[in-house]
């Protein structure tokens, strides 16, 4: 292999890439997002400067990707919490738990999403919309919602995929230092609400040591929403450097 070949390579190995080279297409792209108020002080001890958290208000989602270009079929879930940043009304993603390696890498690579390895599902169980999260072989999340019972207004379920996420990127030196350490933005744009409904909702979240979900008490659920799109992920850009402040 040249040296102009390896200045190309994206990702590793050289010889079988972690992750496809690809702008990532969702098709049917299933959410069911549960919105819980939560203890201020906890939030404001977890998101980063210089974002704010003017409503302690998380939404806890899961996330069902049955057909993705690249990175096939696979489900995540995490915890998004309602913050500000120069007067805009965004998200930041504490934390994604995913059942595939590639999408793991991906994501962390790539982009800037924070993801580790978890074992979440979305599925039916009669009349429930059920979504679960374990993480190892301990239950660290169980959300129930009632199944379709009232459509949604496809303008608010847009607003909520579309909402401004922020989270935190970092790259570590050789040194044991950070090379990048940035506070990036990203806003889904391309996307299609193929239905959206909303119903009663119910959130139970397990202490876990290394799936701190409940650290993030749920105090009141305040809305919930299951929804299904095609969408397109758009690129991050960097909006702070902690290295430079």
């Amino acid at each position: 292999m040249q040296k102009e070949d390896v200045a190309r390579l994206f990702t590793t190995p050289v010889d079988s890439p972690a992750y496809a080279p690809a702008r990532y297409r969702f098709t049917n792209r299933e959410y069911l997002n549960i919105y819980y108020r939560t203890d201020p002080e906890a939030v404001r001890r977890l998101v980063p400067e210089p974002l704010t958290v003017t409503d302690p208000i998380v939404r806890f989602e899961i996330m069902r990707m049955p057909d993705t270009t690249g990175l096939g079929d696979y489900t995540e879930a995490g915890q998004l919490i309602a913050v500000e940043h120069e007067g805009e009304k965004g998200e930041f993603n504490l934390a994604m738990y995913v059942d595939s390696v590639p999408a793991i890498s991906s994501g962390r690579e790539y982009s800037a999403y924070p993801k580790k390895s978890g074992s979440p599902t979305l599925y039916v169980d009669s009349d429930t919309l059920v979504g679960t999260l374990d993480y190892g072989t301990l239950r660290v999340a169980t959300a129930t919602m009632g199944y379709k019972h009232h459509a949604m207004d496809p303008a608010k379920a847009r607003a909520q995929v579309c909402s401004p996420t922020f989270m935190v990127k970092t790259v570590p030196n050789y040194d044991g230092g950070l090379r990048v350490c940035d506070l990036v933005r990203t806003r889904i744009t391309d996307v299609t609400v193929k239905s959206a409904y909303t119903a009663p909702a119910r959130l139970e979240l397990f202490a876990h040591a290394m799936a701190p979900l409940a650290d993030l008490p749920v105090l009141e659920v305040v809305g919930a929403a299951h929804i299904l799109t095609d969408l397109t992920l758009s690129p991050v850009e960097p909006v702070f450097d902690y290295l430079s402040a």
